[in-house]
């Protein structure tokens, strides 16, 4: 769809939203906004842009000679890209003026990084009451660490993530592993969607911004959700489980003929229709294992008879019985799998777009349903620089002239790179 012709749809429709930020936590926060119908104008660095575009292979074949990666692609759909140079006063001065008429702007510069270009909260927030000003880092804009760059893998480290997560202690492969998604990252965006969309309440009802500081630690620890509880009430410092759940009995994968399955019973009755299914009715009837307290305890011996009394069966007819009977589990999906799944497709996960130039990119949606105003899918992630001329003419009425001028000093790029990075690109 062409960028003048994206009607504003979505609860977010004529909310504007600057985006200067980049990688993952924070396009991910501006990617929801943009799902919701907000106008998101990414601030990229000329000839280089987002980090992600480079992050591949695989890349978008468009028959360009710099083709963007995957990654860029799964987090910066409805969007705009403007590529300005704001290590240069004229390119701070182009933002400033932006920042003065946006209702959100979100940022993942390191603590205090902006202030030197006149970017940083103080600033915009004097020129702009009304600004909801986020910003996200690895640890915060205050405390001991607050100086410090913070990566998803650091803080999946350093929150106590790994440290649950894993083959446990004598087993093959035993160690800390990382989860297979950079979950750090997505749970910090989450929540800067979350308390931007808080912020807007409390301007609906004050008229005042106001300054949001996301960390990535902070994220991760309050996702670290029963695992913590488990030590503060228990007293108990948790560990590597491999697949087992910390506190239900039977959840975990298991060995059927032919290939993995997944158990997850989450109550007495799902465990005593699971014996039954499986005519180990002497499991269901035994006290030790009556409720899930006592199945906890003998954890090892009930998982073991478990494991027995599955492992004849072909893993697609138990999973099909298990429904029948009521008891939850599932397959092991690959990603190829799960996104040819015909609940995946019923559900319409999977969404087709076109970019300026004709080609065709799929992503996956967005996964909340809102039956009065939906999620819309309005402009595929942009190429760098697509957009700059057009918002400069149109956001602030600058002449072809005026733009033109801002390109030959190297303010501003329509696109393509440029000799060598900007102050801004090297310091971020």
């Amino acid at each position: 769809m062409d960028d003048a012709a994206a009607p504003a749809l979505g609860p977010l429709a004529g909310m504007k939203v600057l985006d200067l930020s980049r990688v993952l936590a924070a396009p991910w926060a501006t990617q929801i906004l943009g799902d919701l119908g907000a106008e998101v104008l990414k601030v990229e660095q000329p000839g280089k842009g987002d980090d992600t575009r480079g992050w591949g292979p695989p890349f978008l074949e468009d028959g360009s000679d710099r083709p963007d990666a995957a990654y860029y692609l799964c987090a910066n759909r409805n969007k705009r890209s403007i590529a300005i140079d704001f290590s240069r006063p004229e390119g701070a001065a182009l933002v400033r003026r932006l920042a003065a008429e946006a209702d959100i702007l979100v940022e993942n510069f390191r603590t205090g990084g902006l202030a030197k270009y006149g970017l940083d909260a103080p600033a915009l927030l004097a020129a702009n009451p009304r600004l909801i000003y986020c910003s996200i880092t690895g640890f915060g804009q205050s405390g001991p660490y607050a100086s410090r760059g913070g990566y998803d893998f650091l803080i999946q480290g350093m929150s106590g993530l790994m440290s649950v997560t894993g083959r446990p202690e004598g087993e093959a492969g035993e160690g800390p592993l990382k989860v297979g998604l950079p979950v750090s990252d997505l749970f910090t965006g989450l929540y800067a969607a979350i308390s931007i969309l808080a912020a807007l309440n409390h301007r609906t009802r004050s008229g005042e911004g106001q300054h949001i500081d996301c960390a990535l630690l902070d994220s991760q620890v309050a996702l670290l959700v029963n695992q913590a509880m488990n030590y503060l009430v228990g007293g108990e410092v948790p560990r590597r489980l491999g697949n087992a759940h910390p506190n239900v009995v039977p959840y975990r994968d298991f060995a059927a003929a032919d290939d993995y399955i997944l158990v997850a019973c989450g109550s007495d009755g799902q465990f005593r229709a699971l014996c039954t299914l499986l005519g180990r009715e002497d499991l269901a009837n035994d006290p030790r294992y009556a409720t899930n307290a006592g199945r906890l305890r003998d954890r090892r011996r009930l998982e073991l008879e478990i494991a027995h009394a599955i492992a004849p069966w072909r893993a697609a007819e138990l999973l099909a019985a298990m429904a029948e009977a009521g008891v939850p589990g599932g397959p092991i999906n690959t990603i190829d799998q799960v996104l040819s799944d015909p609940q995946i497709i019923a559900r319409e996960m999977l969404q087709v777009m076109r970019r300026d130039d004709g080609t065709e990119v799929t992503v996956i949606g967005f996964p909340g349903r809102l039956s009065r105003s939906p999620a819309s899918y309005r402009l595929a992630p942009p190429r760098l620089g697509q957009d700059t001329r057009a918002v400069l003419a149109t956001e602030l009425g600058l002449s072809e002239a005026e733009i033109e001028a801002l390109r030959a000093a190297g303010v501003v790029a329509m696109g393509g790179p440029m000799r060598q990075d900007s102050e801004a690109e090297r310091t971020a």
